[in-house]
């Protein structure tokens, strides 16, 4: 997605006009998600899919028509059965298409926080656009103040999911349809604990397409020699780390170093943030020790509630490349809604 804002923006420095499409629905099989996008220049030139191939050519049609008369445009396509046997699909389906001038965003994302994107689908508002933080801030206007209200009330949930959803809203006597993507960062692998099992985390990391950063105050273990595929190394106190880090919704903490010195301080940190995923190695009565004393330190039994332990799915680990499989799998699992 990033690299279609980019495009855009750039077309628009050029002065070249350009549309958006974005899938907005998808009924059946589609070879593309929910919230797949194709940007097209004036000039015809695209960036994106938004099918995979089969209807790109008819939506860059109706781009341009866009671009010729401003106004947006919903329209659904039908994919065709043999193309999509030809690509391994069940049967051919259908996809709704929201195709609109570019603009701009409505608010300044940068790529590194979490923002929902709100677009309104139907109605005399189409096209309108709105950002939504997920400290609930509002970037942009719908025009209406209660649709602005219903919307940033859908967005919140679907922020800590990191969800998109097509939306029904009612916020007066008619039904408006809004689109809402969230936009955030790279998945992010915080990993507390320089320790072999680390080694094994910072691979599957890579191979899934997280970021990864090592903490560890210990200069013997935190080291690029042992860790040359992790994003980040940092050889500080794990506390002192984190409260410098953004730890958004797609941020994923690993605490697996078995030093109360270096575990309590994070854990009192990570559970007044809101990372998307809060791991902890250690037993069941080392765990007790620790409830109890991140509770004196103010930590709420709600907060604590988030932390998992025993971490990572239970698949019988005994090696550490085993005990990193499983915890990946735990982390892939919170992130795709699964656990």
């Amino acid at each position: 997605m990033q690299s279609i804002i980019a495009q855009l923006e750039d077309w628009q420095r050029q002065g070249k006009a350009a549309a958006l499409a974005t899938v907005v629905r998808v009924y059946g099989s589609a070879p593309r998600p929910l919230g797949a996008r194709m940007a097209v220049s004036a000039s015809g030139e695209m960036l994106g899919s938004v099918s995979g191939g089969c209807v790109e050519g008819a939506v860059v049609q109706e781009a341009l028509a866009v671009l010729e008369t401003g106004r947006a445009r919903l329209c659904a396509y039908g994919i065709d059965d043999g193309w999509a046997q030809s690509v391994g699909l069940a049967c051919g389906g259908q996809i709704e298409v929201f195709i609109a001038p570019w603009q701009g965003l409505p608010g300044a994302w940068d790529g590194e926080a979490v923002v929902a994107w709100a677009t309104v689908l139907t109605g005399v508002q189409a096209g309108q656009q709105m950002l939504v933080g997920a400290d609930g801030r509002l970037m942009g206007n719908l025009q209406s103040p209660a649709l602005t209200a219903a919307v940033q009330q859908a967005a919140m949930p679907l922020l800590t999911r990191l969800q998109t959803q097509r939306c029904s809203l009612a916020p007066g006597e008619s039904t408006v349809e809004v689109f809402i993507e969230v936009l955030a960062p790279p998945p992010h692998l915080v990993i507390i604990g320089a320790v072999h099992i680390a080694m094994a985390l910072v691979e599957f990391a890579r191979r899934l397409g997280f970021r990864s950063t090592v903490i560890d105050p210990r200069p013997i273990f935190a080291t690029r020699l042992r860790f040359p595929h992790a994003d980040h190394i940092l050889q500080q106190w794990p506390d002192a780390a984190l409260a410098e880090m953004n730890l958004h919704a797609n941020t994923y903490v690993v605490v697996i170093s078995h030093d109360d010195k270096l575990d309590i301080p994070t854990l009192a940190i990570a559970c007044r943030r809101q990372p998307r995923y809060i791991g902890v190695m250690g037993s069941r009565r080392t765990m007790e020790a620790r409830r109890l004393a991140l509770r004196q330190q103010g930590v709420s039994e709600e907060q604590l509630a988030r932390l998992k332990n025993p971490i990572g799915l239970d698949i019988g680990a005994a090696t550490p490349e085993e005990i990193a499989l499983a915890i990946m799998a735990e982390v892939v699992a919170v992130r795709r809604g699964m656990a």
